[in-house]
């Protein structure tokens, strides 16, 4: 689910890049350190703007200033029990391996429908239920999330195409909303 949160930042900066177009350099700095980042309980998407810049503060015995930046910026945070669309990105025989954006999705063959089998003859390998599903790498996919792992700067999901409406994208085009 996205949420817009207010977080906050401190930037060290160089000597050499005091000046006057500091401001801009601390901004541009901001969105490339943060932006895409994940915090190992959300997704930072995007910094919209800027709410408060503090005024530098040098740091004794180096040189550089410290400015504490408080930013609102767009997040994602995956929650089980979440609906969400994937790319698959591998197939084998123990399931199926997905991103669902910058989060990394596994779906066990058991939590896989058990008319949709695993092809191990097929090139390239895929499950399939030889009539018209059929999961293989490049196949988007609608889960739901059954649990998530979080680590300090990273997140993994646990998912599941076993319940009504969820598969493959050629299921999900007889859906009365759009895809």
């Amino acid at each position: 689910m996205f949420f817009l949160r207010e977080l906050e930042r401190t930037i060290t900066l160089h000597p050499s890049f005091f000046g006057p177009r500091t401001k801009e350099f601390l901004t541009t700095r901001l969105l490339e350190d943060v932006e895409g980042t994940c915090t190992g309980q959300y997704y930072i998407i995007c910094v919209l703007d800027q709410v408060k810049l503090s005024e530098g503060r040098v740091v004794p015995g180096s040189g550089v200033a410290e400015y504490t930046i408080q930013y609102r910026a767009v997040v994602w945070r995956p929650f089980k029990g979440e609906t969400v669309d994937a790319i698959v990105t591998s197939v084998n025989q123990m399931g199926v391996f997905a991103d669902v954006g910058p989060l990394p999705v596994f779906v066990s063959n058991h939590l896989i429908p058990p008319d949709i089998k695993w092809d191990p003859n097929a090139t390239p390998p895929q499950y399939t239920d030889n009539k018209d599903q059929v999961i293989e790498k490049g196949t988007h996919l609608r889960l739901k999330l059954i649990g998530t792992r979080s680590d300090v700067g990273s997140m993994f999901a646990i998912g599941s195409v076993k319940e009504d409406f969820l598969g493959s994208a050629q299921d999900l085009s007889a859906l009365p909303f759009p895809y």
